[in-house]
Formats: structure tokens, sequence, C-alpha cells
């Protein structure tokens, strides 16, 4: 695979990975913003936003927008996060400059407030959704809790209160202010022609005027508090906890991203042989979340109300032993073969590869070939991984848990 960069003069870069042996195509138009750069007045607006992109632009009404991506046989959609909003299709070759041109229209929604106030029910609803989806509710609270006044703790969706609020000029304020060309990354992948796609999209975003979309960076490194909610609705106990981690600009990611498979990956880790094979919880996972100078430890854990306050014992005896004993030499290499898998597997097609290639670049300003990635991961040490439990204890964690309003809380 070849890797070409270019970035126009108003600051929008283009990233590409070509194959001529590909039998497909993928674009991902990657925003640097999320709900980390929302003010409380905005809280959710990066996702209302994304949703208000596919409502059309001041030539498309969001019917023919969903035509013309249908027309194209495109497996195509967003997300957003914390940190990004990201949208992409998947396509044949033939369609891809047919594709392209679709995302610069809607890169310049039109926002219309009819739009707006239909589409604010949708998230509304969402958000309801969510509340009663106690992993995802539970999660939220958790990050909250963890980040307190620090942004990475906003919440993606926003609040009833916020989105209810919140003003149709409010958002295309923001779309102006954070949807600036120099803020904005496009990434490709697969059989394409990268010169042309190059000139096409200089033909359509060359014109946009940059903006000034900085983000303020500062450590967060959570509280220890532990909190529990009772919810009448609720007949399970469901756990997160959050322990401080490193960034996604700290080399020593490779090694989180394997702590984290050792302990809970949902086979043959270290939460799986204590509480899901013994039956004391059905779901127990901990994965590493790097952002944007600042990372956690994730734990995820689903039990019987009964079993809550063992499962938070096992977790605490289980990261006490690894401060203590560290991992082994089997563990790490168990992790290494799981990870590899993964990479690997998911960059055979260009829509697996797009969204890795596509945050490395955002995040890092380099570009990583899968080789490359392969070899980071395969180079992790022992020690690398040991010395990381040593400067970031696991048991130095923030709890919230949801459980049965008739019981007490966590100790």
């Amino acid at each position: 695979m070849r890797f070409h960069q270019r970035q126009l003069a108003n600051g929008l870069t283009i990233i590409g990975e070509t194959s001529d042996s590909a039998q497909s195509a993928a674009i991902g138009f990657f925003v640097k913003t999320g709900s980390r750069d929302e003010t409380p007045a905005t809280s959710g607006v990066s996702h209302y936003l994304e949703h208000m992109t596919f409502k059309g632009t001041e030539r498309l009404s969001a019917l023919q927008v969903n035509e013309a991506f249908d027309h194209t046989g495109a497996k195509f959609n967003a997300f957003t996060s914390h940190e990004n909003t990201v949208y992409y299709a998947a396509v044949l070759p033939e369609y891809l400059a047919e594709v392209t041109d679709l995302w610069i229209d809607l890169m310049r929604p039109s926002l219309r407030d009819n739009d707006f106030a239909m589409e604010k029910q949708v998230i509304l609803e969402e958000i309801a959704m969510y509340k009663d989806t106690p992993q995802f509710d539970v999660m939220d609270r958790c990050r909250s809790l963890y980040f307190g006044n620090h942004p990475c703790g906003n919440s993606v969706l926003g609040s009833d209160e916020s989105i209810t609020a919140m003003t149709a000029d409010q958002m295309r304020q923001y779309h102006r202010d954070r949807y600036g060309p120099n803020n904005l990354t496009v990434a490709c992948c697969g059989r394409l022609d990268f010169d042309s796609l190059c000139r096409q999209i200089e033909t359509g975003c060359g014109k946009w005027k940059p903006v000034e979309a900085g983000r303020t960076l500062s450590p967060a490194v959570g509280n220890g508090r532990r909190q529990r909610l009772g919810k009448s609705s609720i007949q399970r106990e469901h756990i997160c906890l959050l322990s401080p981690s490193v960034s996604v600009q700290d080399p020593r990611r490779y090694a989180a991203s394997l702590l984290g498979m050792i302990v809970g990956d949902d086979t043959g880790s270290r939460f799986f042989w204590s509480m899901v094979d013994t039956a004391i919880a059905e779901t127990a996972l901990m994965e590493f979340e790097s952002m944007d100078g600042v990372g956690v430890m994730d734990s995820y854990i689903h039990c019987g109300p009964d079993n809550a306050k063992v499962v938070l014992e096992l977790a605490e005896k289980t990261f006490a032993d690894l401060r203590q004993n560290g991992v082994t030499p089997q563990e790490l290499q168990t992790a290494k073969n799981k990870v590899l898998s993964a990479v690997t597997i998911k960059c055979e097609i260009p829509m697996g590869r797009l969204v890795d290639l596509g945050m490395n670049w955002v995040y890092l300003k380099e570009y990583l070939s899968i080789q490359e990635e392969v070899r980071n991961i395969r180079a992790v040490t022992l020690d690398q991984v040991n010395d990381l439990i040593r400067d970031f204890p696991l048991e130095q964690f923030t709890c919230f848990s949801l459980g049965p309003e008739t019981y007490p809380p966590l100790p």
C-alpha cells in the first residue's frame, strides 16, 4: 500500500493509502470536534449537528441525500465521540467521485429551522433510549463523576435540558466555529486515484475559510469517588470503573491496550476467569481508551445485585495482584496475538482501515502503516506493561453503579 498526503492552502489535509489490488474504496471526513469542545449551553451540539448534516444542503433535501447514497450502493454513516465527528462511506471505486462530491456538499449543510425542530425530537428520544440502557447510562455517569469539570466528562448526547433549550442559531455558529478546513482531515483508502481525488476536493473545498478551532488540553487523574444510583426499572447491577492511563500521544498506549486485553477481554482474561467463568458476573470487561492529552482504563461489569460486593472485591484483588506480581509472559503473548489478529483482519478491507488511518493523522500528524502498527505491538515488553501498572495504579479507580433501589451503595 502506498501513502499520500497533501494540504490545501486553507489548511484542509488530505491523506490516502492506496492499493491497486483492493476491490473497493473508502473515504471519510474527520472533523476534530466533539463533546469536549462544547460549552454547557451547547452540550450535545456536535452529535445533534451530525444528525442535521444528513438533513440536506441548499441543493439537496434529506430524501435526495439518501437517494444519492443509495444510487451508488455506498455503505455510509457517521459517528460522534467526545473528540471527533466522522462521516464515512465505503463504495465501489467507480462511484468514489460521486460519493466524495456528496460529502463535500454535506459538510456545508443548510441547517434549516424546520429540520432542526424535527430532529430535536429524535435526539430527545435517543437520550431517553440510552437512559433505558443501563450499560450506556452507567458509563456516561461514571465518566462525568471521574472527570468532574474536565471537558472529557461532557456527555456526547447532551441532556434533555441542553437539547431542549438549544437553538438553530447556536448550531449554525458552532458549525462555523468548528467545521473550518484547517480543523478537518479527509482520509481515503483502497483502489483510487489520489491526485484526481485531491483535485476534486480542492475544487469543492478550496474556498472554505480557515477558523480558530483550538482545543485546550489539561490533565485528568480521577478522584477515586464511588457512587451508586438505585432505579426501580433495573433488576441487575451495572458497575463502571475508571482508572487513569496514558494519552493517545503517549508511546505507552500500545502497552496500555495490551493491559486492557489481559485484564478484561471477553474471553480468557483475568476478569473472565475470576468473574464470568465462575458465574459471579454475566459480563466483566476492561478496555483502554486513549484521548487527546488524557487516557483511562474503562471497566464494565454486569452482575446480580447480590454479587455486586463480591465483584468489586474481585476487581480490587485483581488490580492488587497485578501491582504486586505483574503480568506473565504467557498473558502478554496471548494479548499480543489477539490484538494483532484484530488489527490485521480489520485492515484487510479499505473501510476497516479508514478510521485508524484518519485518527492517527488527526491525533499524531503522522502516518503509521499496518506493518508499523504490528511492529509496535510486537515490540511491547513485559517490563513496559508492568511499569505502566506501577505508574498508573488500576486500584485508584472511580466507581459508579446502577442497580435496584432496594440495595445499598457499594462499599
